[in-house]
């Protein structure tokens, strides 16, 4: 039986809340005989900077480079939001990104069935959804330089973010893209602002350069960011694989993941370039963030940690079985009426963190 090295980071907030029900899932997976799992824990964001002064550590950092995968739940809050900006909760998040090479962030936006009312959207627009965007994660406006506040002789400042690609980043990021189509619906849809923005000329001249190379056999179009931000509210199901910057690529993927009813729902996996063994440096986390609000109180949704556990099985281990069979549990849990309080809508109740954990698991565990 295979053993895997994995690297629990809870962070902050509802983290170590959420992180907790993955371990149940995990138990039962190698239980089952399909792979064992050996897990760390370290610390990131502000619970990092409480502990060391810095928002993830050295020794911390040294360890998700040895993992076989990260698995992260969420960082930050209100109680680090003076803290000096290059050791805030959100810089570890960063430089994991970074210091990984995770440069290729995929966020499914999935509708389960049971969930469709859920949504802000009439059920008919979102009732089957299932769109995969693929983001930028290491490149961008979000790591450009200069980054900076200056001063200005007439007593002004001046704030400078620099958006910044070169072909190699986007030739690689719309290589994953088009890979993912290719097992999904085929089609591609690349979003960036070239009418206004000469990082999206490239981008565009790029991608278009790699379909006409090596994927021609994959539907190709290409769309402004903001009337692609439009269209995922107006039609969202025309999309398969979206593949965008890192600037666009979070904010479409924030609205993608509302489509679905909940923040709470969706997870994400982050991966660096293969090596020559075809074995990735990869990351996986929920998209909401550490909702301090309500942090102890066991009302957090675990299905997003659980699905991007799901997704480290798929895209880390190659347990694709049981990666599907944790979406399975996941759905056929919601369809039995389990809800949590972010996803009760107009049930009579809900149900805890915990609770949520225990039917997933056990609904996987009867499948295995």
């Amino acid at each position: 039986m295979a053993s895997y090295n994995i690297l629990l980071l809870p962070g902050d907030g509802i983290g170590p809340e959420v992180t907790a029900e993955v371990e149940k899932v995990a138990k039962v997976v190698s239980d089952a005989g399909l792979a064992k799992f050996e897990f760390e824990k370290g610390l990131v964001g502000g619970s990092a900077y409480d502990a060391h002064g810095k928002a993830i550590s050295e020794a911390d950092m040294a360890r998700a480079q040895a993992a076989d995968a990260v698995l992260l739940a969420a960082v930050g809050g209100p109680k680090w939001a003076n803290v000096p900006y290059d050791v805030r909760p959100e810089a570890g998040l960063l430089r994991l990104r970074k210091d990984l090479g995770l440069f290729a962030n995929l966020r499914p936006a999935l509708c389960y069935p049971a969930l469709a009312e859920a949504s802000s959207l009439k059920q008919e627009l979102v009732e089957g959804l299932d769109i995969m965007i693929v983001r930028e994660l290491t490149g961008g406006v979000y790591f450009g330089e200069p980054k900076e506040i200056t001063n200005l002789p007439n007593g002004q400042k001046r704030a400078v973010d620099t958006q910044v690609y070169e072909t190699y980043e986007v030739e690689r990021i719309a290589a994953v893209a088009f890979e993912l189509a290719r097992k999904r619906n085929n089609k591609v849809t690349s979003s960036e602002k070239h009418n206004v923005m000469k990082s999206g000329v490239l981008w565009k001249e790029v991608v278009t350069d790699v379909h006409a190379k090596s994927f021609p056999d994959v539907q190709l179009e290409h769309m402004l960011a903001d009337a692609l931000g439009m269209q995922l509210v107006r039609r969202p199901k025309q999309f398969d694989v979206i593949v965008t910057d890192n600037l666009f690529g979070d904010l479409l993927s924030d609205v993608a993941s509302m489509l679905t009813g909940s923040l709470g729902m969706l997870p994400s996996a982050s991966l660096g370039a293969a090596d020559a063994n075809g074995k990735r440096k990869a990351m996986y986390e929920p998209v909401h963030g550490s909702a301090p609000d309500i942090a102890g109180k066991g009302i957090a949704n675990p299905i997003a940690m659980i699905g991007s556990f799901g997704m480290a099985l798929r895209y880390s281990f190659g347990l694709i079985e049981a990666a599907d069979l944790i979406d399975k549990a996941i759905a056929d849990v919601l369809a039995a009426g389990l809800r949590t309080a972010d996803i009760k809508g107009d049930a009579p109740s809900s149900v805890s963190t915990s609770a949520m954990g225990d039917a997933i698991a056990n609904a996987l565990k009867k499948a295995l």
